[in-house]
């Protein structure tokens, strides 16, 4: 199958289309990357989607269902044609959506216990509709009902694609939020760990964008960060949040990372007299720190580091992680003929043609969940299909 995948992660900055072609039954499975593509989001639409989840009406998340599901429409049919194939030659989408909300610890509901949840929105009937291709979406909520966290789910594609036969390697996603996989040699999904480490991108694109009046969305290719020093008193108060020191299995986002937290950085700063340059290396180191404390749940000593996500772009974040992880090999998974932004795309096109297979994707080893169980809700497209009057 021809399969388009699509992902928008925690910074809400648009959407990664990736087209591959995929073979195979099971879990051996053969993967070719044949396009790849990125559509922003108008940086109006960003902010409306980042405060959704915190200060949003039930009219503003609906609409943005919608919306969101036209936008992730057109940026599969631009993968597609980016890529020079036919449309009706594609099989399959499998679409992440973005998430608006993850209560992965969940609230006591009075008759009913602990509720956990997670909202990801683009209605996959618009993206159905529009492209004419069946949809694979909704993927996180089965594995939440079978009591797990929900996330993350990308360490299945990880395992598929990245293991080695013979060292173990760490899998690091630089998103809005960082998570890492943990592959033994030969890549037994038994012995995956994978989990949440913290903030990514998200504080560092939150302070650039607040010192700028939202005019600049990053400090693009971490240029400021290494022109500043990383505070050690504001990074070790980062580093006592309690989801940093909470064992896996975790997961996170804006709930625990977002404006609340950023406030509280920026007031440290101003007590501190710290420089923007100073706060975006302390932040850089941060998201540095946090993934190297992941050292503390693995099962086995690692022999490399492959780092995928917007920041590998992060010259400052990578330097950081190569200090932290010092003598084990730090490196971007371009070193191994993959687009590191392209990865998480490419695992929920895996994980969709794992769906219509009917192969369990999740791996309860990293979500925590009961059992492994069939991801996604499906919709069918119209391409190929017979209309009756």
């Amino acid at each position: 199958m021809k399969v388009v995948g699509l992902m928008s992660g925690t910074s809400g900055d648009g959407v990664d289309a990736a087209l591959v072609e995929i073979r195979g039954r099971g879990h051996a499975l053969r993967v070719t990357p044949l396009g790849f593509s990125s559509v922003p989001y108008p940086s109006s639409l960003q902010r409306r989607i980042l405060a959704a989840g915190l200060t949003g009406t039930v009219r503003e998340v609906c609409h943005l269902n919608a919306a969101l599901g036209e936008v992730f429409a057109r940026a599969a049919l631009k993968v597609i044609k980016k890529a020079g194939v036919r449309r009706t030659a594609v099989s399959l989408i499998g679409s992440h959506g973005q998430t608006v909300h993850h209560l992965p610890r969940g609230i006591v509901e009075p008759g009913l216990g602990r509720i956990r949840s997670t909202l990801q929105i683009a209605e996959a009937a618009v993206i159905a509709e529009r492209t004419g291709l069946t949809t694979v979406a909704n993927f996180r909520p089965r594995d939440i009902a079978a009591g797990g966290e929900g996330a993350p789910l990308a360490p299945y594609a990880h395992a598929l694609l990245f293991n080695h036969p013979t060292q173990a390697r760490l899998v690091a996603n630089l998103g809005g939020i960082s998570n890492i996989t943990y592959l033994p040699p030969k890549g037994d999904l038994g012995v995956v760990r994978a989990f949440d480490t913290g903030p990514g991108n998200m504080i560092l694109d939150g302070i650039m964008q607040q010192v700028t009046g939202g005019r600049e969305r990053l400090d693009c290719g971490g240029r400021r960060a290494l022109r500043g020093v990383a505070h050690a008193g504001l990074l070790r108060l980062m580093m006592r949040h309690p989801f940093i020191r909470r064992p896996p299995p975790k997961s996170t986002g804006r709930e625990e990372f977002g404006g609340r937290f950023l406030e509280r950085v920026f007031r440290e700063r101003r007590r501190i007299g710290l420089s923007i340059e100073d706060l975006l290396a302390t932040a850089a180191r941060f998201t540095a720190e946090a993934v190297g404390r992941a050292r503390n749940w693995l099962p086995g000593p690692i022999g490399e580091v492959l780092v995928c996500g917007g920041g590998v772009r992060n010259a400052a974040v990578m330097e950081a992680l190569r200090e932290v992880f010092a003598p084990v090999p730090v490196r971007g998974l371009e070193d191994l003929g993959w687009n590191s932004q392209a990865v998480e795309a490419i695992a929920f096109a895996i994980l969709a043609y794992q769906t219509v297979h009917g192969v369990c994707a999740n791996v309860p080893s990293v979500t925590g969940a009961a059992h492994p169980v069939v991801l996604g809700h499906i919709v069918p497209g119209t391409v190929g299909l017979v209309r009756r009057a």
